[in-house]
């Protein structure tokens, strides 16, 4: 299940949801320039091995994130498009709102 967006007409909010299946992982959590690249904003593992969680992002806008996987870090395959970022001398997943 990839990254889904439900845009509010009431406010000028993206309702993010983030799912990764990652069947054998113990913590999932989401970071990006959303939440000052905070690895505590972990997902909800669900029974089916899935980790989920919904994040209230800004509308027109462009949020780059990661994946923090067991303390390793990736990319979601399902962004819509990936950047480089000096910073982490990596690509970033980019989600456009």
């Amino acid at each position: 299940m990839p990254v889904s967006k439900k845009y509010l007409k009431s406010k000028p909010v993206c309702k993010v949801t983030f799912a990764l299946p990652a069947q054998e992982a113990q913590k999932v959590a989401v970071a990006g320039d959303f939440n000052n690249w905070n690895t505590s904003d972990e997902l909800k593992k669900l029974k089916n091995g899935t980790f989920k969680g919904t994040f209230d992002l800004p509308k027109n806008a462009e949020v780059e994130f990661r994946y923090v996987v067991d303390g390793v870090w990736q990319n979601d395959p399902e962004a819509d498009r990936y950047q480089w970022n000096e910073y982490a001398a990596a690509e970033n997943g980019v989600l456009e709102l």
